[in-house]
């Protein structure tokens, strides 16, 4: 399946129909699913899946920020103390101690440093995380893997952008979300065009071969004119990827959106004005819409995948690599070894605490079962590359597909009226109108969602 810049379809009606709260699919299950769960057990799959040929995607999170933002909804610590970090770094070299022996020999394809702010990080501590990974684990040279870190352009600085390149990262994700500076003051953010622009100029200069943007719309303060502005700044920046994701208003969950004034939120239908414009201008110059929020430059790879039929989807977004194993560090950070789920604890002081005891700090996880694995395959095709086969489907795991999802095929009638996907003996394939709505596409396919209904009120609407 070949995908073209062509222009979307926009239908208002069929939008706000489907425009309801639900998850983006990073993992099937979702995290609201994990149990509580025995850090021994993470080492008892660790040891009887030791000698596995998977490659690793390895995750590191970094929890510190000097300023908290008012809309974000992370994991992170707000501190200007340098020396927590090095506190914290501690901590980690002892957790990748602890699973080293079971992971050390297999070669890190994906790497990614999140948080958090991991520019929090000085040059000295940057080299000393690095250091302790390639002590632990098998990191490839010569850029034969995808090594990422996220950056915020108002703490990092070129020593630190120049050692990241030297180290081996080679692809950066900036924190942008809106260059309005009415909507920077109402969110906490304050960084300029120029700050950003000289960010970008010193990625460029060193060699990295992919810059992402990330943008938020639905903020305080935005209107539809203010983000065609952005819009035009983030063009003419020339970033080789851009996210640009809903903001979800959820103060009673994030205790730092409490400061923000309810009032100075666009209505929901200037929201859709917003994306409608948003979506628009990054076609007409050229960004090809991937799904699920992101958008890239025709040659990126991310776009040949989804030409080729293989992107994949995993907790860091969109990516080229599939059938690995994930191990997740630091506070919070999830793994997916072997078919199971492992969560790190959330709270630092819990996390530092049972890894200096010696243990893993592993708390909740789930381990899937054979429907699991099936509805986790189809939910994969669907929102990656828009098309499932049912012959494929059917030989990878020994069903009638037709026949095992019946109730879905039924239920996908309706979306199929409503121009977003088309069902026929061979295949469900997802329209263009459709690429928008991925993710009630894909709910129909959640078994947990049609158990339990109300769980999709713990997610972010879709748009």
């Amino acid at each position: 399946m070949t995908v073209t810049n062509e222009p979307k379809i926009w239908d208002r009606e069929v939008i706000l129909k489907y425009n309801i709260s639900g998850p983006r699919y990073t993992s099937y299950p979702t995290a609201v699913q994990f149990e509580d769960f025995d850090p021994t057990r993470t080492l008892e799959i660790a040891q009887k899946h030791k000698n596995s040929h998977k490659s690793l995607s390895l995750y590191v999170h970094v929890p510190f920020c000097r300023h908290i933002c008012f809309y974000c909804g992370c994991n992170k610590i707000a501190t200007k103390d340098p020396a927590r970090a090095d506190a914290y770094l501690d901590i980690l070299e002892k957790e990748m101690q602890m699973l080293a022996p079971y992971f050390s020999e297999r070669p890190v394809r994906q790497l990614h440093w999140g948080g958090g702010t991991p520019t929090f990080l000085s040059v000295d501590q940057i080299k000393r995380l690095f250091l302790i990974i390639k002590k632990n684990f098998s990191l490839l040279a010569d850029d034969l893997g995808e090594y990422s870190i996220e950056i915020d352009p108002r703490v990092t600085s070129r020593d630190q952008l120049v050692l990241l390149r030297e180290l081996g990262f080679n692809r950066i994700s900036l924190g942008v979300q809106d260059f309005n500076p009415d909507t920077q003051v109402a969110i906490n953010r304050l960084q300029s065009y120029d700050m950003v622009s000289e960010m970008m100029h010193i990625a460029r200069q060193n060699g990295f071969f992919s810059v992402s943007f990330d943008l938020i719309y639905g903020l305080p303060k935005q209107t539809r004119e203010s983000f065609d502005r952005t819009i035009e700044q983030v063009i003419a920046l020339n970033p080789d990827r851009i996210a640009v994701y809903n903001y979800a208003h959820l103060p009673e969950r994030f205790l730092p959106q409490r400061r923000i004034n309810e009032s100075e939120l666009p209505s929901p239908e200037e929201k859709l004005n917003i994306l409608d414009s948003c979506i628009h201008a990054l076609q007409q110059a050229g960004y090809v819409y991937i799904g699920m929020d992101h958008f890239a430059k025709p040659g990126d790879d991310l776009v040949e995948a989804l030409n080729e039929g293989t992107l994949q989807r995993n907790f860091q977004g969109y990516s080229t690599y599939g059938n690995m194993d994930m191990l997740g560090l630091g506070v919070s950070s999830i793994s997916y070894i072997n078919q199971t789920f492992v969560q790190n604890y959330r709270d630092i002081e819990q996390y530092e605490q049972v890894i200096s005891s010696g243990k893993l700090a592993s708390f909740k996880g789930y381990q899937l079962n054979d429907d699991d694995l099936i509805r986790q395959r189809v939910i994969q095709e669907l929102s990656c590359n828009g098309r499932l086969k049912f012959d494929a489907l059917d030989e990878q795991f020994d069903i009638d597909s037709r026949a095992y999802f019946a109730d879905e095929i039924r239920r996908l009638a309706f979306l199929a009226d409503d121009g977003l996907v088309t069902v026929d003996n061979h295949a469900i394939q997802v329209t263009k109108a459709g690429r928008l709505l991925l993710r009630p596409i894909c709910m129909v396919f959640d078994a947990y969602l049609q158990k339990s209904p109300t769980n999709k009120n713990r997610f972010s609407k879709v748009l």
